[in-house]
């Protein structure tokens, strides 16, 4: 693992090997960084795709419906209708608050317990944790320690019974079916065995985790609701289910196309051999997340995506935070190594740009 470090405190990964691996009956190409090296450098290896995982054989085990996520789940999205028709109704300062508290609430997912505490991309400071940690509680979407250890689980056996999300399973499961049921044993089993004591010695995690019920409480629905209602006399309808409701509803789905549009509709010119792709649209509307065959090729990389800002707010966010002093050690793969890689194993589409 070459590194080379400049003013801005980006890590650029620069050596790759490569070996023929296989996993079930498809044989694939990968790039393999140094493990043990990239183990070091970010202290874990928990989000890189294990070739070694195999399905056990023989049935299924039984889909057992959460009866209660599929009735909240249906008055959740059922409000965010009823907002809708109230769009036309409510004051403008509503309307740009309602987007200030998502945007918000989407970095506390996509810099917060995405980039920062799933993959350890970059570094941040404690008072950048504790926003982070406060627009994660306003996102509503598990809690840091909850939502990282999924993710891990996701990357480590993506497409897979281990999978919380696998998109194998079809499009409504991976975006939100997979929450309408209990999480399949292999999910629970490897989740348990990953090593998450970067998670527990995080002060900030932890603290989120004690007091997230009523975090989520104050911070993604109280709090959206009383400032249009108090500062600039909004009915109190409105102000519940513009910012709170509608603005709730739309980051889940933002989130949820990651793992499901981004899982199966795209072109793939990193790895042709795995099922996430680039899909712009996702990007769009996940500040940034949408850059998928990149980001399940390189797990490390703070941008997840070769291309900076464009359609990465969220890349722009953490570069902000870097100049302001905030964050640091930015983990990004070198030109070479995603070149090599493209040409490896990708699907040819980066010719046409």
């Amino acid at each position: 693992l070459s590194k080379e470090f400049s003013a801005s405190t980006t890590t650029t990964v620069g050596t790759v090997t490569s070996r023929v691996t296989r996993n079930g009956d498809a044989v694939m190409e990968k790039d393999l960084i140094n493990h043990e090296d990239l183990a070091g450098d970010r202290g874990m290896i928990d989000d890189i795709f294990d070739e070694t995982y195999r399905e056990k054989e023989g049935p299924k085990p039984p889909m057992r419906y959460v009866w209660r996520n599929i009735i909240l789940m249906s008055l959740l999205h059922l409000g965010a209708v009823f907002g809708l028709t109230l769009i036309p109704s409510a004051k403008i300062q509503t309307l740009a608050w309602a987007v200030l508290c998502f945007l918000v609430s989407a970095l506390g997912i996509t810099a917060g317990s995405h980039r920062l505490w799933s993959h350890r991309s970059y570094k941040a400071t404690l008072p950048l944790r504790i926003f982070l940690a406060i627009a994660n509680s306003m996102a509503f979407q598990n809690d840091i320690y909850e939502w990282a250890r999924d993710h891990r689980v996701h990357h480590k056996f993506s497409e897979t019974d281990a999978d919380p999300h696998n998109a194998m399973r079809g499009f409504f499961f991976s975006h939100i079916g997979w929450l309408l049921v209990r999480k399949h044993p292999d999910v629970i089993e490897k989740g348990q065995k990953l090593d998450l004591s970067d998670l527990k010695a995080d002060k900030v995690v932890m603290f989120q985790r004690r007091y997230y019920k009523p975090s989520v409480v104050l911070l993604c629905f109280t709090l959206p609701t009383v400032v249009p209602w108090y500062f600039w006399d909004e009915s109190l309808v409105i102000s519940f289910f513009i910012p709170a409701i509608l603005r709730y509803t739309v980051g889940l789905n933002a989130t949820w196309l990651v793992n499901s549009a981004a899982h199966m509709f795209g072109n793939r010119p990193y790895d042709q051999h795995i099922n996430p792709r680039e899909n712009p649209l996702v990007s769009l509307g996940a500040i940034g997340e949408g850059f998928h065959n990149y980001h399940h090729t390189f797990p490390y990389d703070y941008s997840t995506s070769e291309f900076g800002w464009r359609f990465n707010l969220t890349t722009a966010f953490i570069d902000l935070m870097c100049l302001l002093g905030l964050a640091s050690d930015r983990k990004k793969v070198s030109k070479e190594v995603i070149l090599a890689r493209k040409m490896r194993t990708g699907d040819g589409s980066h010719k046409s740009g």
